[in-house]
């Protein structure tokens, strides 16, 4: 990647449901910016024929592990240099300590860290908006209450403290993500626009 024109970025996080797809997908709308999903890119090279990863990718996901950072990193890097932009929103991603470190090893010096966009939003709300879609067939096998309470705990021990990291460094966009997705979206507008 050029250094002259390094990647801009900006990490969208926030627990299950708090509405980090709805919003991504209405900054790429407004704003021009392209939407890396971490676990969709790994979903995705896991089914492309011939892939160097997709084995390794298999056998984690198969297994419940969590697939090496490295590899999280370079697909993101490579949706970065095929993309026809150079402003990307990254979500759910870092999502714990060994993601971060990963990033900080194998990325930080190639991008402009932006900000991280919080959707913070809480978990009654959270719950209720995963089981509706849920009942709406998402086509999710996450979606149910069991499930969803260890994706809220997961992100409460792992997620919340990378939010707390970049916060002690003053990059932290917090969006009360309890309101209407409208009502959101009108408090994103205000940050996006000045970007």
């Amino acid at each position: 990647m050029s250094q002259v024109m390094k990647p801009k970025v900006v990490f969208v996080l926030g627990g299950p449901g708090a509405g980090k797809g709805t919003q991504c997908a209405n900054i790429v709308k407004e704003y021009g910016f392209v939407h890396l999903s971490a676990g969709d890119l790994l979903r995705d090279e896991r089914q492309r024929p011939g892939s160097q990863y997709g084995e390794l990718i298999e056998t984690h996901i198969r297994n419940g592990t969590i697939v090496p950072v490295e590899i999280t990193c370079k697909l993101i890097e490579i949706a970065m240099k095929n993309a026809q932009t150079n402003k990307f929103l990254i979500d759910g991603f870092p999502r714990n300590k060994d993601n971060l470190e990963g990033w900080k090893r194998e990325m930080e010096d190639k991008v402009d860290l932006l900000f991280v966009l919080f959707l913070d939003c809480n978990e009654k709300v959270c719950v209720g908006r995963c089981l509706q879609r849920g009942a709406q067939g998402s086509g999710r096998s996450d979606d149910n209450e069991e499930t969803l309470k260890k994706r809220i705990q997961t992100f409460y021990n792992d997620s919340l403290p990378i939010v707390e990291y970049y916060r002690t460094l003053n990059m932290v966009k917090t969006m009360d993500a309890g309101k209407s997705k409208e009502e959101v979206f009108s408090d994103i507008k205000e940050i996006f626009s000045k970007i």
